[in-house]
């Protein structure tokens, strides 16, 4: 009887894959619950553990994980687990920050003057801002008054004429207050800074209400001198910052009776004329 031919055995070359395949499971379990111990929340972290137990027990690892990690697929397969994880989405958003009741009142207003004011705010000439009292539109010495001077340029008067629109569509009260820089000031009209910080906010009193017809009921005017800089007194430009005449638009919180600051102008312009 002839012998049958035994036919040689091939070699399986890829047994390798089912160990390797293995060793990427647990590992990836094990990173998987390195993360949920890692959390403080210790509900999250038990589900993480209760999910990863039962997808090694019943199968399907990537799809339980991704699950938990709260990612999502989108049309072009790609999972956003990554932005809603520790550092994602929570840490990018923005967080809309809503302006105080106070602010919120006057906001449009200066909103509608960095329009109107674009190219004085470029220059320097005018500065404004929000404060908690008001809107404080601050005009520069250097183009609304001459040095030493209180008699306001007509060169500015554009540029008063646009502040004076938003003051005539508001009912608030208004404060006008002069500063100087700390350099003493003797001269034959003013015989100190304090003189000349008030003679310039009622002079900027006199255009706002004698030309642009704002009832002078609304105003109160005040003279700080050098007690309330803005900048440093030690260098020019500072200095250049200090000398300035703030129009400050009060809010209605603020709004309450000031007669001294009225009472302190008028004398000073009784003493002048």
């Amino acid at each position: 009887m002839a012998r049958a031919k035994k036919h040689a055995e091939h070699a399986n070359h890829e047994r390798w894959l089912v160990s390797y395949a293995d060793f990427i499971t647990l590992l990836f379990a094990f990173f998987v619950v390195m993360f949920a111990t890692s959390q403080t929340d210790k509900a999250k972290a038990k589900q993480v553990s209760d999910s990863v137990r039962e997808a090694l027990e019943n199968g399907g690892v990537s799809a339980a994980v991704h699950e938990i990690m709260g990612g999502t697929v989108d049309e072009k397969g790609k999972g956003n687990a990554q932005m809603r994880g520790p550092g994602g989405a929570a840490k990018n958003e923005k967080k809309e920050v809503k302006p105080r009741p106070d602010e919120a009142e006057l906001l449009p207003s200066l909103e509608y003057l960095n329009s109107q004011l674009r190219d004085e705010i470029k220059s320097g000439k005018i500065e404004m801002r929000l404060e908690q009292r008001g809107l404080v539109i601050s005009l520069r010495e250097a183009a609304f008054f001459p040095s030493a001077g209180d008699t306001v340029e007509p060169g500015s008067m554009p540029s008063l004429q646009k502040v004076a629109g938003v003051l005539q569509g508001l009912s608030n009260p208004v404060r006008l207050e002069g500063h100087t820089d700390s350099v003493p000031i003797h001269t034959a009209r003013f015989h100190n800074n304090w003189e000349l910080s008030a003679a310039r906010s009622i002079a900027m009193l006199g255009v706002l209400s004698g030309k642009f017809n704002i009832p002078s009921e609304r105003f109160s005017v005040t003279g700080y001198a050098d007690t309330k800089p803005v900048a440093s007194n030690d260098t020019e430009e500072g200095r250049a910052h200090n000398r300035r005449v703030d129009i400050v638009v009060l809010n209605q919180r603020m709004a309450v009776p000031d007669e001294g600051p009225k009472t302190v102008a008028a004398t000073v312009r009784a003493k002048h004329e």
